[in-house]
């Protein structure tokens, strides 16, 4: 539990890093950055893979694509989810959407803690239902105002989460399913980096790019890394909650770039906001006790023998 909750902070941090480093990547466009990263980030993708010893699941992924062919439109099917996340990820704050995707991963953990419930039976806590409805009210305010949420928005809160699900229905969950993701995303990569005008004419005109696109690699090699062990490693309600690091440091990253809440939308986000520290609230009690629990259970290991001698 304990690895799984440092990979998510983790993980977090980093993926705060890469949103604030978009922009100095200009004069590349959403697409060439998308396809520079997963280009920069498969070779430390794979170092990780060897390092970890995790290639045999990769074969075993393979011979599941022998015996089941249909198996390969399901891995396809999880690289274009994926694909779609880290593009709009890199996307958004060259556009000025980086506050409505900010807003997406700060319902990403509700929605998760929902899907847990439905999917896969994890029961909801007290704190958690009183979270989705908070964050429910927010919603509904958005939609009631504003026409409904931007597809930004959605697009992160419902993708990321049927990603995981599927990724967990399937079994490819685990390392050698996270780079058999990455490589199938590389075709795409390629295409947008070398469709005109090419990216390598625009990366030989700025030496700034020399340095930050190998540092772009290397950055979304280690947070992709971590999030996906904190996904396997936790419960996907918990991993949801551990995942609101990161919106809290994405927002933050916005404002900076210049973006800012309109005071009708606090309406919006205050509810969201309100329903973050519920489910942190409710994290870190549940947390507590647990350590508690385990306490105990090593304060009473050692006369377990003594009662048995007298026994």
């Amino acid at each position: 539990m304990l690895k799984g909750l440092i990979a998510s902070v983790s993980a977090s941090i980093l993926f705060g890093v890469l949103y604030y480093l978009a922009p100095a990547l200009m004069p590349l466009d959403g697409e060439q950055i998308f396809g520079w990263r997963v280009l920069c980030t498969l070779p430390f993708t794979t170092a990780l893979l060897l390092w970890r010893g995790d290639t045999i699941k990769v074969l075993l992924m393979f011979k599941r694509v022998w015996r089941k062919p249909t198996f390969a439109l399901a891995l396809l099917f999880s690289a274009a989810m994926l694909g779609g996340q880290l593009w709009l990820f890199l996307w958004a704050p060259l556009h000025g959407r980086a506050l409505p995707v900010s807003l997406g991963y700060f319902l990403l953990p509700l929605v998760m803690v929902l899907a847990g419930r439905v999917m896969f039976g994890e029961r909801l806590s007290q704190g958690q239902l009183a979270a989705s409805i908070l964050a429910g009210v927010g919603v509904l305010h958005e939609m009631a105002t504003g026409g409904g949420l931007s597809w930004e928005t959605w697009f992160v809160a419902i993708g990321y989460t049927g990603y995981f699900a599927f990724r967990r229905y399937i079994g490819t969950d685990h390392m050698g399913g996270h780079w058999l993701d990455m490589m199938l995303l590389v075709p795409p990569a390629l295409w947008f980096v070398t469709r005109g005008p090419s990216s390598l004419v625009l990366i030989a005109q700025h030496s700034h790019l020399w340095l930050l696109i190998p540092v772009l690699g290397i950055l979304s090699a280690v947070a992709l890394t971590l999030y996906m062990k904190a996904a396997r490693l936790l419960p996907l309600g918990l991993f949801g909650l551990l995942s609101y690091v990161e919106p809290v440091l994405l927002a933050l990253v916005a404002v900076m770039l210049g973006e800012s809440i309109e005071p009708q939308q606090w309406f919006t986000y205050g509810p969201i906001f309100a329903a973050v520290a519920c489910l942190v609230a409710d994290s870190v009690w549940r947390i507590y006790q647990s350590g508690q629990s385990e306490k105990r259970l090593r304060s009473s290991a050692p006369n377990e023998p003594a009662l048995k001698a007298q026994g």
